[in-house]
């Protein structure tokens, strides 16, 4: 024991912990896990050190070989590798044995537990290494799919009954320590991973001979490794995850919408569950919805676009229009609008399609089509309520919008969105839906179209050596006089080696000044009615992404993915 404390203080010595006290009453089967659990030192350089002093091999990227990951995973089973976190990495053939070694993976080479279950379970001679604790739980994810622990016992004969299905009245929670291999377990970590790696959506799609889960993460989708046989798992996942959201397991045929009340840690998290009927059997979407606080510092808005919105929010009455397309963050930025305007002396009615987040004080209305209440009718009803700020969640037709812009004149402060490629261009659509151009001059205060784009990874981002190839091809021909930053490949093990952490929206605002509203009572054209907007103060999208670009915040090729230059289509 002496020996062993001995060599634990060099290695800490060595990686900068040497503040760090080892566990008392003696050197336990899992020190090395308690220590690594205090932080405080460089990991990598701790084990290193240690496989060095104690004579084994150090494996920096523990990797199983795809070649023998079927092999790999009957000799190790998933409960196995996953309860005492060790990968199996490959079979080691040596000259005059009969049979070959399997290389496995630890970060703790001193506890002894999973020792005697490898020697309990494992067929095979063993040659034991060591890993870093991180890459090790991302590889056991990777090679043997979320949930494969649960998942192996679940196929070991147990019968999936209704008791395992049952849903909760109120709130899902998917903290609890359930020791048992059921379907409700095995969903639960799926959702649980999600919320790890911050995704915002859950994909589950049935395809002919798998399984197939996605998340969306940073806008992106990521397919999610996932147990070989889970195809055998299909109806239960999605008959639980119907049940959760207390939807009609039995109807296969329609699309449902429900909703899931999820909690964990003690935050709940709203979900949205769309089900969508397909040849190999229904699709289920889910969208996460935490419940977050609405505040203009979140959206993180250049300080002169800032005061302009402020200035706008208080305005007593017209319409604000937010657009862009789906999945551009517009209802966010909604959100935040009315949480800025919501006191106790005014009244916000919003009536949405569906209502994605709750808002305290707020009175909303979902949009009911199969019992006729629809976004015109709803919005009726609303201004009979005696509101002071109405939100709808979208200008889908004429009849809306006649009747937001009729609020609006009558001393209402209505929000709404479009589906528009720039700000300017909702102009264009509001009189193609039939609005009179006057109206739109009268009632609209202004335009804003907003994208999201990736932000990058602090920790990894490298200098972009073409930045100024780039950026001309941005429109941007001033000198450079700070770093501009790019992606570095691979990325770290802080943004989950994508090179990006987070998402952030760029903007553009443009204000119907007397000047512009005078261009659209005559129907000017679009072109001209930009370069009035220009004159008044408008600055394009991509001008605004720039700046994100200058500040280290994005990437060039971001700005470029979501923007138009001046005269595109």
């Amino acid at each position: 024991m002496k020996n062993i404390r001995q060599l634990l203080v060099q290695c800490l010595q060595a990686a900068g912990g040497s503040g760090i006290a080892l566990p008392s009453g003696g050197v336990s089967v899992s020190v090395v896990n308690e220590l690594l659990d205090t932080g405080g030192f460089d990991e990598e350089i701790f084990l290193s050190q240690l496989s060095a002093l104690i004579g084994l091999t150090w494996e920096a990227a523990p990797i199983p070989d795809a070649a023998d990951s079927p092999e790999l995973k009957r000799l190790v089973p998933a409960r196995v590798a996953l309860k005492h976190r060790l990968v199996p990495l490959k079979l080691i053939e040596e000259e005059g044995k009969k049979h070959p070694k399997l290389l496995i993976a630890v970060s703790d080479p001193f506890d002894l537990i999973a020792r005697q279950a490898v020697a309990r379970e494992v067929d095979a001679p063993v040659r034991w290494c060591l890993a870093p604790r991180k890459r090790l739980l991302l590889a056991l994810r990777d090679f043997y799919g979320i949930g494969a622990d649960t998942f192996d016992e679940i196929l070991k004969g147990r019968e999936v009954d209704a008791a395992e299905l049952d849903g909760r009245d109120e709130a899902n929670i998917i903290d609890e320590d359930n020791e048992e291999a059921t379907v409700v377990k095995f969903v639960n970590q799926i959702i649980r991973e999600a919320l790890d790696q911050q995704a915002t959506d859950i994909h589950v799609e049935p395809m002919e001979d798998k399984l197939r889960l996605r998340y969306r993460i940073d806008g992106r989708l990521k397919e999610l490794p996932v147990p070989d046989n889970i195809k055998q798992l299909q109806q239960s996942v999605l008959a639980r995850l119907k049940v959760m959201a207390k939807l009609d397991i039995a109807e296969r045929r329609l699309p449902q919408d429900g909703r899931i009340n999820l909690q964990i840690a003690g935050q709940f998290i709203d979900v949205r569950v769309a089900t969508i009927p397909s040849v190999e059997g229904e699709s289920i979407s889910l969208r996460l919805l935490g419940q977050q606080k609405f505040t203009l510092e979140r959206l993180h808005i250049e300080t002169d676009l800032r005061t302009e919105i402020e200035i706008l929010l208080k305005k007593p009455n017209g319409i604000i229009l937010v657009t862009g397309p789906t999945g551009s963050g517009k209802s966010t930025t909604l959100y935040t609008f009315l949480s800025q305007l919501n006191t106790e002396h005014r009244r916000i009615v919003t009536i949405e399609d569906p209502v994605e987040n709750k808002l305290p004080g707020v009175v909303q209305i979902a949009v009911k089509p199969e019992i006729d209440l629809t976004f015109a009718v709803g919005l009726r009803s609303i201004l009979r309520g005696d509101p002071n700020v109405v939100m709808i969640g979208e200008m889908r037709d004429l009849e809306t919008a006649e009747i937001a812009v009729r609020a609006a004149l009558t001393g209402h402060l209505v929000f709404s969105t479009l589906h528009t490629n720039d700000a300017i261009g909702g102009v264009t659509r509001l009189i193609d839906m039939g609005v009179e151009p006057f109206l739109v001059a009268s009632a609209v205060r202004a335009f804003f179209a907003q994208r999201l784009v990736r932000v990058l990874c602090p920790a990894c981002r490298v200098a972009d050596p073409d930045a100024v190839e780039k950026l001309r091809e941005l429109g941007y021909t001033a000198p450079l006089t700070v770093p501009v930053y790019m992606a570095k490949e691979g990325g770290c093990e802080a943004c989950r080696r994508t090179g990006y952490r987070g998402r952030m929206a760029i903007y553009e605002l443009v204000r119907l000044t007397p000047k512009l509203g005078e261009l659209i009572m005559h129907k000017a054209r679009q072109q001209d009615i930009q370069i009035q907007a220009i004159k008044d103060g408008y600055r394009p999208m991509r001008e605004y992404g720039v700046r994100k670009i200058l500040s280290g915040q994005t990437t060039i090729e971001e700005v470029m993915s979501v923007t138009v230059a001046d005269g595109d289509s």
